[in-house]
């Protein structure tokens, strides 16, 4: 009896294994893939790092004047686009800057960052001293697991350990997503690509 459950235990953890094959190996000693599950169960799945946003990722038609690779923010909607070719964008839900904090311009990426971290602008602290003057990259991070750094401004597109403010205005002026989606984001633009912000 005791040999059939060892079998029996074996079939299955074997047959997640086989499974597992097809799925991408994590280093879990990188903060930028612990917490964060992918395999044979389809998706993304975030554990501390973040979760799935409120307003799901999904391919939309795409019929506007902006070329392939053109990031557009729809403060209004609550939404960005990244234009793909053949009319087609990828939509993702987005929080913004609330009353206040809203712009409206054209502009590009001029750096990537991982898990970036972050020392609130001297405006920001006039307005919330109790904030940290400095803040190193991690899941507790504000900006979350990538950021955007637009322009020469102090604006990024950044992740969010907080998923309940996608579809919110709350920001100071970022643009921010679930880490889920701004990792997907990030993997797919350049240093370079334009970015329109609408309101």
């Amino acid at each position: 009896m005791q040999v059939r459950l060892y079998a029996g235990i074996a079939a299955v953890l074997l047959s997640f294994a086989t499974t597992g094959a097809q799925a991408e190996l994590l280093n879990i000693n990188d903060p930028a893939e612990r917490g964060v599950m992918r395999g044979p169960f389809g998706g993304m799945f975030s554990g501390a790092y973040g979760s799935a946003s409120p307003i799901p990722r999904t391919t939309v038609s795409y019929p506007g004047p902006y070329g392939a690779g053109t990031i557009i923010v729809n403060t209004t909607e609550r939404r960005l686009y990244l234009v793909l070719a053949g009319g087609q964008a990828l939509r993702y839900g987005i929080g913004v800057g609330r009353q206040g904090f809203t712009w409206a311009g054209s502009t590009t990426v001029v750096a990537k960052k991982e898990w970036p971290d972050w020392t609130p602008p001297s405006q920001m602290l006039k307005r919330r001293p109790d904030l940290p003057r400095f803040m190193k990259g991690g899941p507790e991070n504000p900006l979350g697991a990538r950021a955007l750094y637009l322009g020469s401004s102090l604006y990024r597109i950044h992740g969010s350990n907080e998923p309940e403010t996608i579809g919110q205005a709350v920001s100071s002026g970022c643009i921010r997503l679930t880490n889920e989606d701004v990792i997907d984001l990030y993997g797919r633009v350049n240093v370079g690509t334009r970015v329109v912000v609408q309101r």
